[in-house]
C-alpha cells in the first residue's frame, strides 16, 4: 500500500469532537459516502466489520485492513491483501508506525489529526485499552506540535460534551455497534461527555425513541452507556425488563430504576462488548 495515492473517505458525518479537530487544525472533511464501486480499490480503516461498512463492500476490490478491534470475519477480497491488526488503543498509533521514519515529512495538520485521534481513542489515557505504545506516541506528537496534551484533550472532551444539536435518534447511532447476545441483536451505544448531566437529562426521550431507531435498524434493542471522563464510570439506561437482566447478569449489579451507575466502566470494547450477556 505504501507509496500508492489514496484519499480518506467517511462512512457518516463527524461528530462534535471530530469536527473540533478538523476546524483545530485546518484540515477539510472528507467526502461522505454510503457505498463503493465494484471493483473499486479501498482499504478499511478503524473495522472489519461487514455491518459496518457499506452493503456492496465485498464487491469492492479490498486491498488493505487496519486497524485495531476483533477479527469478526465476512469480508471476501479479490486475492491476497495487507492486513494489519493490533492490539492497540487506536489505529493511528498502528499508522504511525507503518508510516515510520516518513512521519518526519508529514504535514503539522496529519500529526495533529493523529494525536487527537490517540486522546479521543484513549480518553487521555484514561481507557483500560491504553498501551504504552499509544502513550509514547501521543506524547512525541505533542511535544513535536508544542501541544498541552491536557489542555488540548480538554479542549477535544468539551466538543464532544457538546449535543445539544443532536436528535435523540443521531445521539443514539452516533457511536453504536451491532452485537449478538442470546440470539438477541443489540446495537450497542457509548456516549463519551464530561458533562453527562445534560445526556441523563435527556434519558426520558431517549429511551422512547430507542424504539424506532432499534427497528429501524433491525435490532432487537438499542442499550446506551453514558461515559463519564472525569469520574471514570458509565451509566446504563433500563429502559424494559431486557435491559435490566442484561446489566445484573453482565455486571453484578442490583437494578431498581431506569439508570444504573457502573463505576469504572469506559470501553466498549474491553468492558462492555466481552461481559455481555443474558
Amino acid at each position: 500500500m505504501k507509496g500508492t495515492p489514496a484519499e480518506a473517505k467517511l462512512l457518516g458525518e463527524p461528530n462534535t469532537e471530530a469536527a473540533f479537530m478538523l476546524k483545530h487544525w485546518d484540515l477539510p472533511k472528507p467526502q461522505i459516502i454510503d457505498g463503493v464501486e465494484a471493483g473499486a480499490p479501498v482499504v478499511i480503516v478503524d473495522t472489519n466489520n461487514p455491518a459496518e461498512l457499506p452493503a456492496g463492500i465485498n464487491d469492492a476490490d479490498i486491498i488493505g485492513i487496519i486497524d485495531h478491534h476483533k477479527l469478526v470475519g465476512g469480508l471476501e477480497t479479490k486475492g491476497p491483501i495487507e492486513i494489519r491488526i493490533e492490539p492497540l488503543a487506536c489505529t493511528a498509533t498502528i499508522m504511525f508506525k507503518m508510516i515510520g521514519k516518513d512521519m518526519a515529512r508529514a504535514p503539522k495538520a496529519i500529526k495533529g489529526a493523529m494525536l487527537s485521534c490517540i486522546l479521543s481513542d484513549t480518553l487521555e489515557f484514561r481507557s483500560p485499552t491504553t498501551t504504552q505504545e499509544d502513550k509514547a506516541i501521543a506524547h512525541d506528537l505533542a511535544k513535536e506540535l508544542g501541544v498541552s496534551i491536557p489542555d488540548y484533550a480538554a479542549q477535544m472532551f468539551a466538543a464532544k460534551s457538546d449535543v445539544s444539536r443532536f436528535s435523540d435518534a443521531e445521539l443514539l447511532r452516533m457511536d453504536s455497534k451491532e452485537y449478538s447476545v442470546a440470539g438477541k441483536e443489540f446495537r450497542v451505544s457509548v456516549l463519551e461527555t464530561t458533562a453527562p448531566k445534560v445526556i441523563l437529562d435527556r434519558k426520558d426521550s431517549l429511551m422512547a425513541s430507542m424504539v424506532d431507531v432499534a427497528k429501524e435498524d433491525g435490532a432487537d434493542q438499542v442499550i446506551l452507556f453514558v461515559v463519564d471522563i472525569l469520574k471514570e464510570e458509565a451509566t446504563l439506561l433500563v429502559p424494559n425488563d431486557l435491559v435490566k437482566t442484561l446489566a445484573e447478569k453482565s455486571f453484578g449489579v442490583t437494578v431498581s430504576g431506569d439508570t444504573v451507575v457502573l463505576p469504572g466502566v469506559m470501553s466498549r470494547k474491553k468492558q462492555i462488548i466481552p461481559v455481555l450477556t443474558l
